[in-house]
């Protein structure tokens, strides 16, 4: 059997990070996490770090900002990831200059973990962020560089476990809000499937400059579907609530920048149906569970159970 490519995660102690790094480590892959010398002292990541460490993870000081660092180490491993977060999309193009002084790297995953971002038609300030995203990819694609892009939607921790009801925590008892008329679907994953699915991509022929769509056919609900599965746990009639478009954009203009980026994002996803409104084909794209069928994905119904 060939031997599992190393792999080095850079934002691996952010939201979508760490979950990548456990993964790594998990299915036996030689991991390696990018960290500020700052961070391992730091009090609210140093027991994460600390779990790393005990997972047989390799702690690497250096900073994207920093070429050298970055470029010794690259020249450690085989494949990188990189899972930094909204306000570092666009320092991506230090990483991908890393990759090309270093030589050795075999595949890069950028920071996508979302939408197709080159199938989206998105109002601001979501628009600003996807085309940093398309950006980094014409940059790669541009410099040869061998890649994946990963699609993943929508992350159940931040959209399922709520309904998509900002500001809660857990899914709603008594009203729902549901955006436009609630038709159009979506895709919700479990962030532990998301990090499977992308390390389980990092050697295999088959996602090499593809874009890995993570479509379960288990997580695909519109959200009137989604509310009257609620119900059905729950034994109730939610009030529904259904906000008008322009309601929406007029809230999302609004907004504070942090929350007109949710709020235009679920726009795209909701009202515009932007995550399962194309097909996906072989010239661009593969579904992860298609070709991973022995990955135990966490369905929607599933995840659901823990609040009921």
């Amino acid at each position: 059997m060939a031997e599992k490519s190393k792999i080095l995660i850079i934002g691996g102690t952010g939201y979508i990070g760490k979950f990548m790094v456990e993964a790594s480590a998990k299915l036996g892959h030689p991991t390696f996490a990018l960290v500020r010398e700052g961070t391992i002292t730091d009090a609210t990541k140093s027991k994460l770090i600390h779990s790393f460490i005990e997972s047989g993870v390799t702690m690497i000081y250096g900073d994207v900002h920093d070429h050298e660092s970055l470029v010794k180490a690259m020249k450690e491993v085989d494949v990188v990831i990189s899972t930094v977060g909204h306000a570092h999309l666009a320092d991506q193009v230090k990483v991908i200059a890393a990759i090309k002084e270093a030589g050795n790297i075999k595949r890069f995953f950028p920071s996508e973990f979302g939408n197709d971002v080159d199938r989206v038609h998105a109002i601001e300030p979501a628009k600003t962020a996807f085309a940093t995203k398309a950006r980094i990819r014409r940059i790669i694609e541009t410099e040869s560089i061998p890649h994946t892009y990963v699609c993943s939607n929508l992350f159940d921790g931040y959209a399922l476990r709520n309904l998509s009801q900002h500001g809660l925590t857990s899914p709603p008892r008594d009203k729902v809000v549901i955006l436009g008329d609630g038709k159009p679907k979506a895709i919700f994953n479990k962030e532990e499937d998301i990090a499977t699915y992308t390390i389980k991509a990092v050697d295999d022929p088959r996602t090499l400059n593809k874009i890995l769509y993570v479509r379960p056919p288990g997580n695909i609900y519109s959200l009137n579907d989604l509310v009257s599965l609620w119900e059905k746990k729950i034994g109730k009639t939610l009030e529904k609530i259904y906000m008008p478009e322009e309601e929406i954009i007029s809230n999302i203009q609004g907004a504070p920048v942090p929350v007109a980026v949710g709020l235009s994002i679920s726009h795209c996803v909701f009202v515009k149906g932007e995550q399962t409104n194309f097909k996906i084909e072989p010239s661009f794209g593969v579904e992860a569970s298609k070709l991973y069928p022995d990955v135990k994905y966490t369905t929607v119904d599933q995840y659901l159970d823990q609040f009921a």
